[in-house]
């Protein structure tokens, strides 16, 4: 695959907890506890290399051994890192995450300031990756002024953009661009951000609804993640929804990064969007069965074998 693709935003180091028998407010419960690397763009960027893909990561993360050994393990996926910040004085973005006893998530902390480093002058001074890809992606971490200078570069050199919310206190940030982007990957809290509309709680049939809403405010391709239910997606020309295939459900952290990354692979190599959705929907179900981030080993191979047809 000859095709570039530009990913901007957080690298994260996670910390998830899976209480061993439910859990019980104020006081310590007996947990399975793991630590992985973690971040949006990050672990979209990882499943876009581990996929072949030609991948660039923008980002930036502070000159500590989390950092240093974040960018060690991304690029080891083949995700090129030259350009990630290494910033002296800021400590690496992490996320922590309290998960339920059925792997579904509970909350969690996220610690992004290190990202204020992606500034719109350090994204000008760069702007020859936007001139050189093919499809650029960015997160909910960056600053309104970094996503606006994102999709700027993205209008100048006509990239098709997408994007991720990556969570729903940071989804308001992309409601000014959704004109803009070329698909956007939400879960349903997200989505009802994105929409402004209150979120009741999982509804295929209401999130169908939200992808729609979205398709009306511009968007060209949305895809609603369902958490461990599968996703719902709407298109300029169709809408539709897809369930999960799992036999269990282990973790769902980096269930909507795959997708993104796997609908983004597909694109880029000219599949019609619903086939790449349904390689998105691989994605999660693959995603869904794993403790890591990032399935190990993924591959091409290995979301057509998950395809439901």
């Amino acid at each position: 695959m000859a095709e570039q693709i530009l990913v901007v935003g957080a690298i994260l180091l996670d910390s998830r907890g899976k209480p061993d028998a439910g859990l019980a407010p104020e006081t310590s419960n007996p947990a399975q506890i793991r630590v992985t690397r973690g971040g949006t763009a990050r672990n979209v960027a990882e499943n876009l290399g581990r996929l072949g893909a030609d991948v660039r990561l923008l980002s930036a993360v502070g000159n500590d051994m989390m950092g240093h050994r974040l960018l060690s393990q991304t690029a080891v996926s083949g995700v090129d890192i030259e350009l990630v910040q290494i910033i002296d004085g800021e400590n690496t973005g992490a996320y922590i995450a309290v998960l339920e006893e059925n792997g579904s998530l509970a909350v969690a902390l996220d610690d992004v300031r290190v990202l204020r480093h992606i500034t719109p002058g350090f994204l000008d001074r760069h702007r020859s990756l936007f001139k050189e890809a093919d499809m650029v992606m960015m997160d909910g971490s960056l600053t309104p002024e970094a996503m606006a200078t994102v999709v700027r570069l993205c209008e100048k050199y006509n990239k098709p953009l997408c994007a991720d919310p990556s969570s729903a206190r940071l989804a308001y940030k992309l409601r000014p661009f959704l004109s803009k982007l070329h698909l956007v990957v939400p879960n349903e809290g997200e989505a009802a951000e994105l929409c402004e509309v209150d979120f009741d709680g999982p509804n295929p049939e209401a999130s169908l609804d939200l992808a729609r809403c979205l398709v009306g405010k511009g968007v060209a391709n949305v895809v609603v993640t369902l958490a461990n239910f599968g996703l719902d997606y709407a298109t300029t020309h169709e809408t539709g929804y897809i369930p999960a295939n799992f036999s269990e459900m282990v973790d769902s952290s980096g269930t909507g990064d795959a997708v993104t990354a796997a609908i983004m692979f597909g694109m880029l190599n000219e599949l019609p969007a619903i086939e790449a959705i349904r390689l998105g929907a691989a994605a999660a179900s693959l995603t869904l069965q794993t403790a890591e981030t990032v399935v190990p080993g993924l591959s091409l191979d290995m979301l057509y074998d998950h395809l439901i047809v």
